[in-house]
């Protein structure tokens, strides 16, 4: 056990809070263009939510993330990077055979973290969604519903996380907090081995040999390439995942990943999977 490191977890808690203190804002534009209507584009969605709900609009349901991410990014950092040095130990690798030689232990410590992320994530994912698209307007003739139509202005539903999550177990059980595993699992352990495999042999590439280690610069610019690269594949199921989550504030349309696959398809073809991208794409810049 001598190669668990507890500075990869404290690591991991810092760049978890600081990434939701700046990128929260845009992340709550990107799930309203994947979940909610009326938005043609982005700049129209960062429009309406100003005028709509000010700029508090873009800060609903950030407190749960702030309180649970830090410690998320702690553990999913710290399992992949306690994981991999761990395989590399055990197969008794040279320390400067660099990480072609360790590919099969970065994919593997790659799927574990992604495991763990699902897991752990799943239920942060679902309360910040449901807070986030809590206001949202629904129309009748988009959903195809009738009478059900929510109107604007209507009372929240949940009152804060707290209720959030009661109002979740006492309607839907503790199972209702696990909406969108499927489509977290497919998105999250491709998403991450995309991610993580990059991001090491990227810092390898850049990185001098007389040097000991990553400078901060690439260190940024590895991890934004590998976002990119992570997120340019995971954006699809991103989207499947995020109505899943959101099904349920006020009626439940979708009955599983691939129901929702086929009406979002049929309603929308595929600019479905496109239409967030570019928001994904500066949350990554920004993160």
């Amino acid at each position: 056990m001598g190669s668990f490191q507890l500075e990869d977890f404290a690591a991991g808690w810092i760049g978890g809070a600081a990434s939701v203190i700046v990128g929260h804002p845009l992340d709550t534009v990107k799930t309203r263009l994947q979940a909610g209507v009326n938005y043609r584009n982005t700049l129209s969605c960062i429009r309406t939510v100003y005028r709509r709900e000010s700029v508090f609009g873009f800060f609903k349901g950030m407190s749960f993330p702030l309180a649970s991410i830090a410690v998320y990014n702690s553990v999913v950092f710290g399992v992949f990077s306690n994981t991999q040095r761990f395989l590399s130990q055990h197969h008794c690798r040279e320390p400067g055979a660099g990480p072609t030689g360790a590919l099969p232990d970065l994919l593997l410590a790659s799927m574990v973290a992604g495991a763990v992320s699902v897991g752990l994530g799943a239920p942060v994912d679902l309360i910040k969604i449901r807070l986030q698209m809590q206001t949202q307007p629904l129309r009748e003739a988009h959903l195809g519903l009738g009478p059900r139509a929510v109107a604007l202005g209507k009372p929240p539903v949940y009152q804060g996380p707290v209720d959030c999550i009661a109002t979740i177990v006492r309607t839907e059980g503790l199972t209702g907090m696990y909406r969108g595993l499927g489509a977290m699992l497919l998105r999250d352990i491709p998403g991450y081995c995309l991610y993580f495999i990059p991001y090491v042999f990227l810092n390898d590439w850049i990185t001098p040999e007389a040097c000991t280690g990553p400078s901060p610069c690439a260190v940024w610019l590895a991890g934004g390439v590998a976002g990119a690269i992570s997120w340019g594949t995971a954006t699809p199921m991103d989207v499947v995942k995020s109505r899943l989550q959101a099904d349920g504030v006020y009626l439940n349309k979708y009955k599983g990943v691939l129901d929702c696959i086929c009406q979002s398809y049929q309603k929308e073809g595929l600019k479905v999977v496109l239409k967030p991208s570019a928001t994904t794409s500066v949350c990554l810049s920004l993160l």
